[in-house]
């Protein structure tokens, strides 16, 4: 028997990985030596079809032996193989409007895609959801496994050495894929038994809230819940910058929207900024959303306007080592906020810096009044609760308010940096929404706040996803907004 037939929507996931020279001067490009794909049954994780093939560039002269120490594809192995433009038929075919994954491929095998086909004036094919593997697995796997390369993730789970070489590197992607998701499997299956020791969150039941009652996941999801769908990144269509864009959303034959939810319950260990004064965020702090919580089981996605002031509490939760760090509730549940049509009133600035030389990255923004009477409400529940903590810290206030202007308030949203390989992202996710309706997910291929802050323009509206952090730091106290998800309104 053959292989199973491919299915008409392009549900199946590709797999994919490109080794390519690698640049040994200022300006000079990656070109393309290999391309390799595997199709998966997204159910089933079988293999469906796999393609590879080496990749003459146009000039061999850019395999240097620092190339060939990388990879091990010298000119002689590529001389007399297809070009990009031989093959760009072919790797359209297995990439376009499907779900694409691999490791690090949002920075690096996206962008060398992109470029390929821009080099062979061809349009470059568009994913319908991207799993990146480095991202998802620092942001659920944690530090347990080191400094999350392949090859780090491959020694751990004992399966053999890297070759660099495009369609091992693909099954090894998998199979990584697979050991992680089995084991957090596991450790949400007995969270205070498996992950009493370990630096991840266990997955938990995911709650949709009402106003009258909260009900968890039926059985008949449990498909949707396999552990690999935990891993996925987008449940619209992802538009990377200079990709073809298309004025319409793909829809998705999958429902990412609930473990979008989830992803979105672990954080990336950030550095973020904190205030004006530019102070960094403390270790402890910053290592707290990679640990166990008490209290986030389930979070709340809320409307300002249908927010009940009086159901607005706090407690003060374990966090890193023995500390404790305050924790917003709403109804007993932590939350998140959402608020639509915020108006840009300083747009990204490159002012402060954080230990690594980048720019600290927030905007401000105008809150409406029911946004203004909710943050001051949780402002008082934790200026209180750190005050009867002990804590001495000065504390700043959410919603500033200056002399003058008092009828003018404006809120700080942060958008915070992951560094992932020693390469800085965005660990928000940006979004723009055209005049037409439609959303295209952003993403970039470097770190550039100009680059950033030329979208987020005074006068920009934005809809907003943001959670409540309340820190304490260098006799400093308050509370965080810290941007999860933005959409920037095209005009």
């Amino acid at each position: 028997m053959g292989p199973p037939p491919l299915s008409d929507d392009r549900s199946e996931i590709v797999f994919f990985d490109v080794e390519t020279t690698v640049p040994t001067r200022t300006g000079q490009g990656f070109a393309i030596l290999e391309f390799g794909a595997i199709l998966v049954c997204p159910r089933k994780l079988t293999e469906l079809r796999n393609y590879s093939t080496l990749v003459r560039p146009a000039n061999l002269s850019l395999i240097s032996p620092l190339s060939e120490r990388c990879n091990g594809i010298n000119a002689a192995a590529v001389s007399t193989a297809p070009t990009f433009a031989d093959i760009a038929n072919t790797v359209y075919d297995l990439l376009h409007g499907r779900i694409w994954a691999g490791h690090n491929i949002i920075r690096f095998d996206c962008v060398r895609i992109r470029d390929a086909f821009a080099a062979v004036n061809q349009t470059p094919p568009e994913p319908k959801g991207i799993i990146d593997s480095l991202v998802l697995l620092t942001q659920k796997f944690g530090k347990r496994a080191g400094n999350m390369k392949m090859a780090t993730l491959a020694t751990y789970f004992g399966l053999g050495q890297q070759t660099h070489r495009s369609l091992d590197d693909v099954r090894m992607n998998l199979e990584v894929l697979k050991y992680c998701a089995t084991v957090l499997f596991l450790e949400s299956s007995l969270p205070d038994i498996f992950t009493e020791n370990c630096w991840v969150s266990p997955n938990a039941v995911t709650r949709s809230r009402s106003k009258d009652s909260a009900s968890v996941t039926s059985p008949q999801t449990k498909d949707q819940n396999h552990p690999i769908f935990s891993l996925t990144t987008s449940n619209t269509k992802v538009a990377v910058p200079r990709f073809a864009n298309s004025s319409t959303v793909q829809s998705d034959t999958f429902s990412f929207r609930d473990l979008q939810d989830e992803i979105n319950r672990e954080s990336i260990r950030t550095d973020v900024a904190m205030n004006e004064k530019a102070m960094q965020h403390s270790p402890a702090s910053s290592a707290s959303s990679s640990v166990p919580q008490s209290c986030s089981s389930s979070i709340a996605v809320l409307e300002p306007g249908k927010i009940s002031i009086s159901s607005i509490d706090g407690s003060v939760v374990p966090s890193y080592r023995g500390i404790q760090r305050i924790e917003l509730l709403h109804e007993g549940f932590p939350f998140q906020l959402q608020c639509s049509g915020l108006k840009v009133r300083f747009g990204i600035t490159t002012k402060f810096a954080d230990s690594a030389g980048r720019p600290r990255l927030n905007i401000v923004v105008d809150p409406s009044e029911s946004l203004c009477n909710v943050l001051d409400a949780c402002d008082n529940v934790a200026r209180k609760l750190s005050s009867e903590s002990g804590s001495s810290s000065d504390w700043r206030s959410v919603v500033i308010r200056k002399e003058g202007f008092f009828n003018y308030p404006t809120i700080r949203l942060h958008i915070p940096t992951a560094v992932c390989e020693e390469i800085a992202i965005y660990a928000t996710e940006i979004y723009q929404r055209e005049s037409s309706g439609s959303v295209q997910r952003l993403l970039f291929s470097k770190f550039d706040a100009e680059e950033l802050g030329s979208l987020f323009k005074p006068g920009t509206f934005v809809d907003a996803l943001f959670s409540l952090d309340p820190y304490d730091y260098h006799q400093n106290a308050g509370i965080k907004l810290v941007a999860k998800k933005l959409i920037i309104h095209c005009k």
